[in-house]
């Protein structure tokens, strides 16, 4: 499994996931906040299974 993310992309999810995890918690305290665990664990692993999919690559050190 190699990264095919890269860093603003994994930021960018790493942020928006633990923000949509937040909605469990705090605000309308929704279960549909548990989607976040989807992007924040992409963003932390550092690979998409969709990018793989459609052939994306955002890494820079992984170009092929």
């Amino acid at each position: 499994m190699t990264k095919n993310e890269g860093v603003i992309d994994r930021v960018i999810r790493v942020v928006f996931g633990l923000a949509l995890l937040s909605l469990v918690v705090v605000g309308p305290q929704s279960m549909l906040g548990l989607v976040g665990i989807v992007p924040l664990l992409t963003g932390l692993v550092g690979f998409c299974p969709l990018y793989k999919l459609v052939g994306l690559n955002t890494c820079p050190l992984n170009k092929s």
